[in-house]
This record gives C-alpha cells, structure tokens and sequence, in this order.
C-alpha cells in the first residue's frame, strides 16, 4: 500500500522523514506529490536504502489556466511517475485527460457529477477519496467533508471510476497507519477492502508509468526485447 504525500516546502517534513515514518506504519511506498510551484529535491535511492519503502515522484499540478494546465501535463508526463492534477477549477479538464493519473481531492473546492465521472473512468483517470479533512476539520467543514466523499463514492461505484485514497499528509504527524485509515474509513460508511484498494492504486499508477517510461516499451502490450535490439 502506498501513500500520497506532500514533502517541504510544500508541507512541513522532509521527502525521507515523510518516507521513514510511512515504512514504519506498514506502507511499501509514498507518492512524492508537491505542486509544481513548490518542488523539492531529494534523493531517492538514498531513502529507498535506509528505509526499504519505495519514493515514487510525482507532481500536483495547480492551475486556473486550463492552456497552462495542458502544457504542464505535457512537460511532467514524460518526468515523473505519477501526475495528479489539483481539484477543483480544473476538475472537468483533468476527468478529460489520458495523461492525467489523478485528480486530486475532487470534491474539496469543487464538484464532481455524472458527467465527470463517466469521463474519469473512460479516460482512466483515478479520483481521490481524500480524507485529510475528516481527519483534521471539525464542525461543519468536516461533515461537509463526509458528505462529499459519500457522494463521490456513489459516483465511482455507480460508473466504475478508478481511484486512489489518502490522508493527504504534509508532515510526518499527518501520516496514519492503514489500520487507522481502515477504522476511520468505516465509521463513514466505507468497506476495509475499498479503502485497502485505493492505497494500493498509487502503487499500480507507479508501477504502470515506470514501465511505460523504459526504453523498451512502445505500446501497452508491445515492448522491444534485448534480444530484438542486438538482432
């Protein structure tokens, strides 16, 4: 199971901390996801070896511009293994997109409806049942929460949409352990193995770009063999 984080600058821990206390809790890997504006470096291989957890790149990318958007969805699809779009404005243009894997936290700033979905799930792209607000609002923002993932669970079962879930953590303390994340799931109306599914889907994403990224691969079922280069 994977997790999709937000390391500094665009959040509060490090790439490596975020990744140490991920292996801890029982995740095999962490999505690296920061907006484009807040990029960070570090270094992956470094991480994978101190903590055995897999570091998957990736970008969220946050845009009022759908011409801006198209441009970077273009830039990054060839760079990193994971592209997420950030929700809200963009949400019909990302639903529409191939090349975008996930359209992030959906329903926190704005909508998603029938429409939506069938596009997401013709076009393969995974919507995010984010729970960092029923985790950490309280009032009405939180119940508004729920009620949107409850909403936005419908959708997915009733088209058959991919997804991915998260805590959306900035910071090491944010991060909860599946088990957590399974027992809060449940309390809202959400089956373990749903819930399990999603966090597994980052991983599935990472594992498909990256092969798609290698220089073998041509088309999803042909790929060029060593032996076939040498002939």
């Amino acid at each position: 199971m994977y997790e999709g984080v937000h390391a500094h600058p665009d959040g509060e821990a490090t790439a490596a901390r975020l990744a140490r206390t991920a292996a801890d809790y029982g995740f095999d890997g962490v999505v690296v996801r920061n907006h484009g504006d807040a990029r960070t470096d570090y270094d992956a291989d470094r991480i994978v070896d101190a903590y055995d957890v897999d570091v998957v790149s990736g970008i969220e990318i946050r845009t009022d511009d759908t011409s801006q958007a198209s441009g970077l969805v273009g830039n990054y699809r060839s760079k990193v293994d994971v592209v997420c779009v950030h929700g809200g404005p963009l949400n019909r243009f990302a639903v529409e997109q191939p090349k975008v894997d996930v359209l992030a936290h959906p329903m926190r700033d704005g909508d998603v409806n029938h429409v939506l979905a069938r596009a997401a799930a013709e076009n393969r792209v995974h919507l995010e049942f984010n729970f960092g607000r029923v985790l950490r609002d309280d009032g009405g923002p939180r119940v508004q929460a729920i009620q949107g993932l409850r909403k936005l669970r419908e959708l997915v079962e009733q088209y058959d949409v991919p997804y991915v879930v998260s805590a959306d953590a900035r910071s090491h303390l944010q991060l909860r352990a599946p088990r957590e994340l399974f027992a809060l799931a449940e309390t809202i109306g959400f089956e373990r193995g749903a819930v399990e599914a999603g966090l597994r889907a980052w991983g599935e994403i990472a594992s498909r770009n990256r092969d798609r990224r290698s220089e073998g691969f041509i088309e999803p079922g042909v790929r060029i063999d060593d032996h076939e280069e040498d002939a």
